[in-house]
């Protein structure tokens, strides 16, 4: 199941995707499914006539996981981490799909990452790595925007990759998917830059939400990126930028400057 947020004329809201006759539909719900489950109004639009947002907006938290690639590791010059490493990114970063990126004054380096990202569908602590399925709501396209200067000189990653504007999330939820081995890609102004399989990660999303739950209480809605693979580079204002999860779909957004 595809579980979209999305806005008309109104207030944002919630559906599920589907067909209607070859048109791409979004069945609406009553609420918020994280929290009132999966109640129809009787209402379809078509997915022409509204604009797709986030799929969530987290209330707590980002959680991203570095290094967990191999190769990504290595190409920026690093050793693969013993246990996840893990770092924040505020909620005030997210945007949707189709929102702008937009490129910081205090950066002159801001990078792409493609990712999956695992959103949690209910209040846990402790998760052993066989119940994680039990806690996921479901799988999301990320894009983990760095400002890779900054990453350097800080010495520690809140800034840079905390802007708003930082964690575009989209363009759907799907409940269903097995992330074990899927093919994660990067587009830049329609040139395929990353190119890897979740089957590559150093730690397995179980291993990743295990690792998580067992030092921080994870709530429903809260967004995990679980790393990225190698072939990360610089986007210049301008440039659009296209991650594409296996199963999942596609998630696109334009840099824009500052001003």
């Amino acid at each position: 199941m595809r579980v979209a947020r999305f806005a008309g004329d109104d207030d944002p809201r919630f559906g599920v995707v589907g067909d209607e006759d070859g048109t791409p539909t979004i069945a609406v719900l009553k609420g918020d499914p994280l929290y009132a489950g999966y109640e129809l109004t009787g209402q379809k639009v078509a997915i022409d006539d509204v604009r797709l947002l986030a799929p969530v907006i987290p209330r707590s938290k980002v959680v991203g996981i570095g290094r967990n690639y191999a190769a990504h590791a290595a190409e920026l010059g690093n050793d693969v981490p013993e246990t996840p490493l893990v770092f924040l990114k505020p909620n005030t970063s997210v945007v949707g799909p189709g929102d702008p990126i937009v490129y910081p004054a205090q950066s002159s380096d801001v990078h792409f990452e493609g990712e999956l990202a695992v959103v949690i569908g209910r209040i846990c602590k402790d998760v052993p790595a066989e119940d994680v399925d039990k806690v996921v709501f479901g799988y999301t396209v990320a894009n983990d925007v760095t400002a890779r200067d900054l990453q350097r000189t800080d010495g520690q990653w809140a800034r840079a990759k905390g802007f708003d504007s930082f964690c575009p999330l989209g363009p759907w939820i799907e409940t269903n998917l097995d992330p074990a081995d899927l093919r994660v890609t990067t587009e830049l102004g329609g040139e395929v830059k990353q190119d890897g399989r979740t089957s590559d990660m150093v730690f397995s999303v179980a291993d990743i939400v295990a690792y998580v739950s067992s030092f921080m209480t994870l709530l429903p809605g809260d967004v995990i990126l679980t790393g990225t693979p190698d072939g990360v580079g610089p986007m210049q204002v301008g440039d659009s930028v296209s991650v594409t999860v296996e199963g999942i779909g596609t998630l696109t957004n334009q840099v824009v400057s500052h001003d």
